[in-house]
């Protein structure tokens, strides 16, 4: 039998659809690897219950794990919990700022458990680190994500919102 952390580095292979610089392991939303008898089962938190790439993903992931001679996949979604940006690894957050994507700066989730839902923090920026930045719309390319401008270099950016 595989060792699950050895299918969690295969699925490193597998990227997000919407930020191809995250795997869905950087990301955070493979929550498990077992085996039932020969079945690999993966389970995944779709990053809102109504993601529209929850069908791509699940694909990619048979395909990945197919690939490496995982003759049998089963992909269950679980949707509580919730997801959320901490569960995001640094190395995630690191390939997000390369990607001219500003990286969650705060946790969604307190030391006590309670989801919180910060106001709209100072976002340094991806681009020139500057954090003379300004929220331009709660919303960017897509709902996750708000549109911040960069006082210094003025570039516009997305900032991967904390939920």
């Amino acid at each position: 039998m595989i060792d699950a952390q050895q299918v969690m580095g295969w699925l490193q292979e597998v990227a997000d659809p919407e930020i191809p610089v995250l795997s869905i392991v950087d990301l955070g939303i493979v929550r498990e690897v077992s085996w039932e008898q020969e079945v690999c089962v993966v389970t995944i938190t779709p990053t809102y219950s109504g993601c529209p790439a929850i069908f791509e993903i699940s694909r990619a992931i048979e395909q990945c794990l197919l690939a490496h001679e995982i003759k049998s996949v089963r992909i269950d979604t679980r949707i509580a919990p919730a997801w959320t940006t901490d569960w995001m690894t640094e190395q995630g957050h690191s390939a997000l700022k390369s990607y001219g994507i500003a990286p969650p700066v705060q946790r969604a989730v307190d030391i006590s458990g309670i989801i919180r839902r910060p106001a709209m923090p100072a976002v340094p920026c991806p681009q020139c680190g500057s954090k003379s930045t300004r929220l331009v719309s709660d919303f960017g390319s897509t709902s996750c994500k708000a549109l911040y401008r960069c006082s210094d270099c003025r570039e516009p950016f997305d900032y991967f919102k904390t939920h």
